[in-house]
């Protein structure tokens, strides 16, 4: 009973979270309010271990953080990240200018630790929040446990608005430059038709302005089986093989190299072969369930957090949180008219940083929702941005955060 009831009241601050960034289309976000739920509830009647008695203990999480990053690897086209290379460097140096940024500006201000222990989660959102909560409980570091969750649920309330902003702004740039393409095309093609028409020759129609059209990449896949055994339980099985081979892989390299980064490079390694499918957990049935879960183990390290702390927390985060968002604008406003993006596109794809995906195409799909008013100019705007903040989001979560959690914790 007691297992069932910390499940109803854990999923519960998860479900209104979600209720209230629907509400607010996003500009709320899902993260900050279960996380001062949790608060609120582990300073009133919450108990401090509702999370493990939910199911979301330590062998729950051992296993998810390994698998996560084995899916995410599975995210990840190899030909779509060389092709959108323009956005992979922009994302890459917002998150050059956050970290020397805080690391410099931030060094002056605040201690050393305190800094360290907050800046991963500003460049990678929750699998750095993840990454770092878990090295310094590891590390037995407990009084600085709070920054990563605290950065990780006050980031959001800045990133999301900004970067919805910034899209707004790209849509309405993007739709002017259609508008007018659409107009020169129709120009000409009306005095194509009329000197056609002066030479008694047939009249052609008027051109369209072309669709992207989509080209299915076909994977190698020598493992397909037929559907009626290509199920579920098969493609864990696949992901547990390739995360086995990961760790096993890690424990040779004597901790040379980061074993999440080894398993996110397995991910991708697999993925490409065509051994596992794209996003292979969502595929599964059980991605949300892992996420649902390492979200309530981070929020759960707020158990520590007292009222009287929150002071002592906030100032050095908001502050970080400011000097980070200002390195990244910085560092993408000076790449984005030499690779030829927008300030606002630029900027937008550094953000990418802050949460990643599936927040990223949950965004850009919201406002092209908003700003196109047709059927057309939504796929016209989806085509244009979601690729870059897609890739911008995968590089910087998936890739550069594991690298910068797993240097941060050796530098405590």
């Amino acid at each position: 009973m007691v297992a069932i009831l910390s499940l109803m009241v854990v999923m519960g601050f998860m479900m209104l979270g979600e209720w209230v960034s629907t509400r607010s289309r996003a500009y709320v976000p899902s993260v900050f309010i279960t996380a001062l739920l949790f608060l609120v509830g582990f300073w009133t009647i919450v108990p401090k271990n509702i999370v493990p008695a939910a199911s979301f203990g330590t062998a729950f999480i051992q296993i998810t953080q390994a698998v996560l990053l084995v899916h995410m690897g599975t995210l990840m086209d190899l030909k779509l990240l060389l092709k959108q290379w323009r956005a992979v460097v922009i994302a890459l140096s917002g998150v050059v200018g956050t970290v020397v940024l805080t690391m410099g500006i931030g060094r002056l201000l605040f201690d050393w630790h305190t800094i360290v222990a907050s800046v991963p989660p500003l460049t990678g959102g929750l699998v750095a929040a993840f990454l770092m909560t878990a090295g310094l409980k590891a590390q037995h570091i407990t009084a600085l446990v709070a920054f990563p969750v605290a950065m990780f649920v006050m980031h959001s309330m800045l990133g999301y608005p900004l970067t919805a902003w910034m899209l707004k702004r790209e849509s309405r740039r993007l739709l002017q430059v259609r508008h007018v393409d659409v107009t020169v095309a129709t120009a000409d093609s009306a005095t194509s038709a009329t000197v056609q028409t002066t030479a008694q020759l047939p009249v052609c129609p008027l051109p369209t302005v072309p669709a992207k059209v989509k080209s299915v990449q076909p994977q190698l896949r020598h493992w397909q089986l037929p559907a009626a055994y290509d199920t579920s339980a098969f493609m864990l099985f696949k992901v547990a093989a390739v995360t086995g081979l990961a760790e096993w892989t890690a424990q040779l390299a004597h901790g040379t190299v980061n074993q999440y980064i080894i398993c996110l490079v397995f991910g991708v390694i697999a993925h490409q072969l065509g051994f596992l499918e794209d996003a292979v957990l969502e595929k599964a049935g059980v991605f949300h369930w892992l996420m649902y879960g390492l979200l309530a183990y981070i929020f759960a390290n707020l158990n520590i957090v007292k009222i009287s702390m929150l002071s002592g927390i906030l100032i050095p985060i908001v502050t970080l949180i400011v000097l980070g968002v200002l390195g990244m604008w910085i560092a993408s406003s000076l790449l984005a008219r030499p690779l030829g993006f927008s300030s606002e596109m630029a900027f937008a794809s550094a953000l990418t940083a802050l949460f990643g995906f599936p927040a990223d195409y949950i965004v850009t799909h919201e406002v092209t929702e908003i700003m196109g008013s047709t059927a057309e100019e939504k796929q016209y705007l989806l085509d244009q941005m979601l690729p870059k903040m897609l890739v911008g989001g995968f590089a910087t979560v998936s890739v550069a955060s594991v690298i910068i959690a797993s240097i941060f914790l050796k530098i405590l």
